[in-house]
Parts: structure tokens; C-alpha cells; sequence
């Protein structure tokens, strides 16, 4: 009998998260199907193996990793066309981002990354909607983030963003800021609920305000080597358990929102729901990021944020 296929799958949070357990619901369908044709193990958190979040991306291009997740942010510099999902209020609900990442743009951005990196992309996970947090004070318009040094994601777009609602972007990793935060030297971040909360930004930072600013989506990718070289059967039998795994995993974002809510107002934390005027003010502020993205990305690209 052959040696059974190893799969590697890795993550940058706790096995509690929705994130992790979707991975494990992945492994568990490959491994009712095949038993003892794979071996499949995981690393919950490579941040606690001394590595940075980011490192998830050399690890599975490599090989190391078989597969792992991450926002896609990271790979705009690699990959210019994902700057796109770092529009500004891109998307105005779930539903609608949902459908576009399930659908031509996923597809198409999907191919993109391919073709510049050594992936095989086979879904995105939802990271969702991002919200802005700070120790200073309470931000319900533009003119209050005057100043706050924010950490961003690695993404000229989402730097530009922060600079034009008068903000000081720091463009930085995941583990970098977790310790910045944690001593001060960097005064606000942007995150779903769930990120703030799992990475115990809530223990310092009192003010949360719901802006909606970025929708992002993490890319589900595999080693294309190692992929490419499994049985058809293997191949299929995964992207129909990412599939499934997509839907468990948004149903868990949406609970996992609502825990944290709650866990930041357990903790002090003061949650602002901006006004219809107020959120228009944050969207007219960063209007010129939209105009530009037309002569940037082409109208055929941007249609298809909007299925």
C-alpha cells in the first residue's frame, strides 16, 4: 500500500476559532472519504511556533504548509489586482460581498494570485467587516482620527484610506502590532469584532467604532506542487470540503461577532453605531480611492464587485 498523502493545514489563531474549526471540518470530511490514503495534521497557530501571521504565505508556497489562509492584503504587493478589495466601503453588505467572492470576481482575482505565486486558491474565508478601535477617544466622524497612529494591513490601499480620513497609517504584521498595542506606541487598529477580541486588543482600547470600511476576504490556498500532484479524487474531495467549509465558517463569523460585542462591553469597551450622516462623511472622505480605482482596475473589474 502507498504511503498515505500528508496535508499540512495552518492558521494564525486559536483552535476556538471559527477559522480553525473550519480548517478541522475540512480535514475530518478528507479523512471520512479517504481514512488511510492521508495523513493530515494541524497547526492552529504558527504565531505560537515564533513565527509571524504573515509567514503563513512563504510557508505553504514552499510547501512546508500543504494549506493555509490569509487576508488578502498580504498579497496585494505580489499581486496588484487584490488592492481592489481594499477599497473603502466597497461592499455594503454581506450578502453582496458574499456573492462576488463566490463568483466571477473570486474567480477571476483567484486566477490572478495563480499565476504569480505558487498556489492553488480553492476558496475565500470570511474575515468580514472591519471596525476601527482606539485608547484616545471616541470616533464618530473623519476629524477624530486626526493623528492616531493606526496599525493597517500591508496594503498601499488601505494606508491611503487611513491618510485621507487624517489618520497616521503604520503599515505592519499581525504580531508586530499585537505588542505595539499592548505598550502604547501605536494608538488604534481596525478589525472585525472577532479579530479585536481574539487577539485581546479589547483589553486596551476602550473606544469601537462600526464603520464598515473594508470588507476583507482571506484566500484558502494549497501548495499547487503538492496539489497538482494528487489523485483527481483528492483534488475534487477538497474544494468540495472548502465549499462546505465556507458556509460553516460564515454562520460561525456572524456568532462569533455577536460574542464579541458582548466581550468588549464585559470589558469597558464603548461600541459607537455611527448615524446615516455620520457614516456618509466617512465615505465621502475617501471618495478620491473610488475615482482612482476606475483608471486602476478597469470597469470590467469593478463590475464585478457588484453581481
Amino acid at each position: 500500500m502507498p504511503a498515505p498523502i500528508q496535508i499540512r493545514m495552518g492558521g494564525y489563531g486559536p483552535a476556538s476559532t471559527g477559522f480553525s474549526r473550519a480548517l478541522k471540518r475540512i480535514g475530518e470530511r478528507l479523512n471520512a472519504k479517504f481514512t488511510d490514503q492521508v495523513d493530515i495534521k494541524y497547526v492552529w497557530n504558527i504565531m505560537d511556533l515564533g513565527y509571524r501571521a504573515d509567514d503563513i504565505l512563504w510557508l505553504v508556497e514552499h510547501g512546508l504548509l500543504t494549506l493555509g489562509y490569509q487576508s488578502s492584503s498580504y498579497l496585494t504587493d505580489r499581486v496588484p489586482q487584490l488592492g481592489l478589495l481594499d477599497l473603502p466601503f466597497l461592499f455594503s453588505h454581506s450578502d453582496t460581498a458574499r456573492a462576488a467572492m463566490d463568483g466571477a470576481l473570486g474567480e477571476k482575482l483567484a486566477r490572478e494570485i495563480e499565476q504569480r505565486v505558487n498556489y492553488r486558491i480553492i476558496g475565500w474565508f470570511e474575515n468580514g467587516f472591519r471596525y476601527i478601535s482606539n485608547r484616545v477617544r471616541e470616533v464618530r466622524r473623519p476629524a477624530d482620527l486626526k493623528g492616531l497612529r493606526i496599525r493597517v494591513l500591508p496594503s498601499d490601499v488601505q494606508a491611503r484610506t487611513f491618510a485621507l480620513l487624517g489618520a497616521v497609517p503604520m503599515r505592519m504584521d499581525l504580531t508586530e502590532a499585537i505588542e505595539r498595542i499592548k505598550s502604547a506606541s501605536i494608538d488604534a487598529q481596525e478589525n472585525p469584532l472577532s479579530n479585536t477580541v481574539t487577539y485581546g486588543v479589547h483589553k486596551f482600547h476602550r473606544f469601537h467604532t462600526l464603520t464598515k470600511h473594508f470588507y476583507i476576504s482571506r484566500p484558502i490556498f494549497v501548495n499547487r506542487t503538492a496539489f497538482d500532484a494528487w489523485p483527481r479524487p483528492l483534488q475534487r474531495a477538497l474544494r468540495e470540503a472548502v465549499t462546505d467549509a465556507v458556509a460553516f465558517h460564515r454562520a460561525l463569523h456572524e456568532q462569533e461577532e455577536a460574542d464579541a460585542r458582548k466581550a468588549i462591553e464585559a470589558a469597558g469597551g464603548e461600541i459607537a453605531e455611527l448615524t446615516v450622516a455620520e457614516h456618509a462623511a466617512f465615505v465621502d472622505a475617501v471618495k478620491l480611492l473610488r475615482e482612482e480605482a476606475r483608471a486602476m482596475y478597469g470597469d470590467e473589474l469593478l463590475g464585478l464587485a457588484q453581481p
